[in-house]
């Protein structure tokens, strides 16, 4: 097990993480943190798959009437999110890491039962960020949550990041890593062993 808090600098290169060749890493954190902004700067190799909620928005927003709210076909792109990270696990050899707020108990149980039942090691990168830069960065990318789920993100992303600040490695995980927004600023690299 192995729980890592990289001090910021401004000279370091991106952090690296090293991974199996058959591993999911969820990269989570609160809605907004960055979390597709770390996805788009990866680096690894050719054979990582990247899933993001986003990918499968803008499909849905091209075939689905342009005057339809999100909030009303959110639940599909959960569905169908979460139903790719499955998929990808089961049939890619390579490493699949995928974009996963997983503030949620429930919701990092049913990756880790993708994870355990495909064989991948799992591990978790906590994306820590102030539920006010949250809240910019999801103004940012024009889509802000109802204020009552934003709430229940935080309460449950800040007892996440009190037990990962404190040493504990949530059970079904192999690695744990810990960063701020700023760690990761300029991406994160993942090193791909045996």
């Amino acid at each position: 097990m192995d729980i890592s808090d990289v001090l910021p600098s401004a000279t370091s290169p991106p952090p690296t993480v090293r991974i199996g060749r058959r591993s999911l890493v969820v990269l989570a954190g609160l809605p907004g943190a960055g979390k597709s902004t770390v996805l788009g700067k990866l680096r690894g190799g050719a054979d990582i798959s990247t899933l993001d909620s986003d990918q499968v928005r803008t499909v849905l927003r091209k075939v689905l009437p342009s005057s339809l709210p999100y909030r009303y076909y959110r639940p599909l792109v959960h569905l169908v999110h979460r139903s790719r990270i499955a998929w990808r696990c089961a049939r890619t050899p390579g490493p699949v890491v995928a974009h996963e707020p997983a503030t949620r108990a429930t919701t990092r149980a049913l990756l880790l039962t993708f994870a355990w039942l495909t064989g991948r090691q799992r591990v978790l990168v906590w994306l820590h960020v102030d539920p006010r830069e949250a809240l910019a960065g999801q103004r940012a990318r024009g889509r802000l949550i109802r204020p009552g789920s934003f709430l229940r993100h935080v309460h449950r992303a800040d007892r996440m990041h009190q037990q990962l600040r404190d040493g504990a490695t949530p059970r079904g995980w192999h690695r744990v890593h810990l960063f701020t927004r700023n760690q990761v600023a300029d991406g994160l690299r993942l090193d791909v062993g045996a």
